[in-house]
């Protein structure tokens, strides 16, 4: 498993975020799967995001795969003292009344970096949605990088990396590649799980 080496701008060290987040995933009885890729930029997904339970458990694994991430969150969290600990954790604040220039402006950052891991929620929300939104697909396309399929499995508390493919651009293809993998994962709350599908695809229907 390949190893990435935490930036030390954040608010602990690490060796201290790596025993952190061994610990964390040890008492709440989950495990680590799956290896990174060798790219040193690309988009990570994570599905299925039904639960705030989704957040601590990916920083916790991050922190053990020394893996630094930036992550797109809602606005609200950046406000006040969390905010600045949610910035220090990688995240960006989104205004989600509008999507527009979200792609653009994370593909310039894509762009102007050696090294960047962009980790996106698909869905949006914990909450049931009707399908994934499609920024991270044309993110991976635009900046021409691999999208790696990251996964929270509460059936079998499990973490882990998936397989990566740069997309081509085609979506249903693509897409269907996607479905495949998270058919049989679960959410911890499999009743608010988004289906696996993009609004380009229910477009052509």
């Amino acid at each position: 498993m390949r190893s990435w080496k935490i930036q030390h701008n954040g608010p602990v060290s690490g060796r201290f975020s790596y025993c952190l987040g061994r610990i964390v995933l040890t008492l709440l009885g989950w495990r680590v799967e799956g290896s990174l890729p060798l790219a040193s930029k690309f988009v990570l997904i994570g599905a299925p995001h039904t639960s705030n339970w989704d957040f601590i458990l990916t920083m916790a694994t991050t922190f053990v795969l020394r893996l630094h991430i930036s992550w797109l969150g809602k606005a609200s969290l950046f406000r006040g003292p969390l905010g600045y600990l949610m910035r220090r954790l990688g995240g960006i604040p989104i205004d989600r009344s509008s999507s527009h220039g979200v792609v653009e402006t994370m593909y310039q950052r894509f762009v102007q970096s050696d090294s960047l891991v962009i980790a996106m929620a698909p869905s949006g929300t914990r909450g049931k949605v009707e399908r994934w939104h499609s920024g991270f697909y044309w993110l991976a396309c635009k900046a021409n990088v691999p999208l790696v399929l990251g996964y929270m499995d509460y059936a079998r508390k499990e973490m882990g990396i998936g397989p990566s493919f740069t997309p081509t651009g085609d979506i249903p293809e693509d897409m269907d590649r996607i479905r495949t993998f998270y058919a049989t994962i679960r959410g911890k709350h499999p009743e608010r799980e988004a289906p696996v599908r993009l609004k380009e695809e229910c477009n052509r229907q």
